[in-house]
């Protein structure tokens, strides 16, 4: 009887270990990953939305881009009901219907095949609800605003036809934004894309606080085709007049703004850029003298990417790296270097961070392959361009919100 009693007490003993180790792990779960205002956002959350883009297959730090969409979202739920936007179960179903048929796939299918990979149907149902908020409170505030003329039409014709090209002037700022000064940085390029008006105001603020070697000039940059630049800048650029600023733009380890000075149509046919393939040569110690003395050699040695592997012989393989990339999957910013060169040209204004210390890029782009011309008809561009600039509006007020918003991590 007392070793049955032993043996019970020993059972009993260790379910209750089991127990506490599943509630404790339970409330982990439900515990803050941030909180944004009066809103959380639970670690649940934060690990469903990592495995739904993950099966997106979405570029980048995927846990970074998690955690920032699941903030935003919180942001852009607060403003839509702050409007008394409210989005029905219809809305809704139609929206994840129109979701997966782009993988070919219907809702239940989608559904199904989510869920074999643990994301549940809420986080699906969430992630789509907060879009259509997000984009009728844009439609609604924005919409009345946006007037796209017959010219702008014309150049955004002569570009895709390849029958004339167009190309950008731009003068830039770019604010380092590391992990632990992102709020900083984001709240200071918010400050100058509101108060700044000028061109002359914008050359002040790149000398004073922009980390590009264009910040001497005051950030002006040469004339650059505007189908070299990144989809997610291109719009921005596009949406703009002569004197008008972007919103804030985050790329790795930084937040950049761009000023336009100038738009004009050339001669020369030009299409949109759909790939890039570019190489990359490191070389340790960040920008230190000694490390811009090496990068200088090899920009003198070398006249196309396949010489880098010369550069190259004898040391570590993993110095060297050489991608061809679809131009929406290249990192902000390798892309905007890579948006200003042609062909076998270097840029050395980039760094990594390793476990080694700091480690200065030499890049080098190889080659670009530009998309095939389909026809497109007025009304068609007429519709992108306008898809555009209510984005720049976008982007404008998240940016806002944020800035305003008090956001912290656990």
């Amino acid at each position: 009887m007392k070793t049955r009693n032993l043996l019970t007490a020993a059972a009993l003993g260790a379910l209750s270990v089991v127990t506490l180790a599943e509630t404790a792990s339970a409330q982990n779960l439900f515990a803050p990953a941030a909180k944004v205002n009066d809103s959380v956002v639970t670690n649940y959350e934060l690990r469903q939305r990592i495995t739904f883009l993950r099966l997106l297959r979405q570029p980048g730090d995927i846990e970074a881009e998690a955690l920032k969409g699941l903030v935003d979202d919180r942001l852009r739920a607060e403003a839509s009901t702050r409007a008394g936007i409210t989005v029905s179960d219809t809305q809704i179903e139609a929206g994840m219907e129109e979701f997966a048929s782009r993988a070919q796939l219907s809702r239940e299918q989608f559904l199904a095949a989510i869920a074999q990979e643990g994301v549940a149907e809420e986080t699906f149902r969430d992630f789509v609800s907060s879009g259509i908020a997000w984009r009728e409170l844009i439609g609604g505030r924005y919409a009345p605003r946006v007037q796209i003329t017959e010219a702008e039409i014309d150049r955004a014709l002569a570009l895709a036809s390849g029958s004339g090209g167009v190309r950008v002037l731009l003068s830039e700022i770019i604010i380092p934004a590391p992990p632990e000064a992102i709020d900083q940085a984001r709240a200071e390029a918010l400050r100058i894309s509101r108060s700044v008006s000028s061109q002359a105001g914008f050359a002040a603020q790149a000398r004073a606080v922009s980390a590009s070697q264009s910040r001497g000039r005051g950030g002006r940059i040469d004339w650059l085709p505007i189908g070299n630049l990144p989809p997610a800048i291109r719009s921005q650029i596009l949406a703009l007049s002569p004197g008008d600023i972007t919103a804030p733009i985050e790329v790795p380890n930084a937040i950049a703004l761009f000023m336009l000075r100038a738009v004009e149509e050339t001669d020369a046919a030009e299409t949109e850029v759909v790939s890039v393939e570019y190489a990359r040569y490191f070389i340790p110690g960040g920008r230190t003298e000694a490390a811009l003395n090496q990068a200088a050699k090899v920009i003198n040695t070398v006249d196309s990417c396949d010489d880098l592997y010369g550069v190259n012989l004898g040391q570590d393989a993993s110095r060297l790296q050489r991608d061809t990339l679809a131009i929406a999957d290249v990192p902000d910013d390798i892309a905007l270097e890579v948006a200003r060169l042609d062909d076998n040209e270097i840029s050395t204004n980039l760094t990594v961070q390793t476990e080694a210390g700091p480690q200065l890029t030499v890049l080098m782009l190889c080659g670009r392959v530009n998309a095939i011309v389909e026809d497109t008809s007025r009304e068609e561009v007429r519709g992108q361009l306008r898809q555009q600039r209510l984005g720049s509006y976008a982007d404008s007020l998240l940016a806002e919100l944020r800035a305003d918003a008090t956001i912290t991590y656990e």
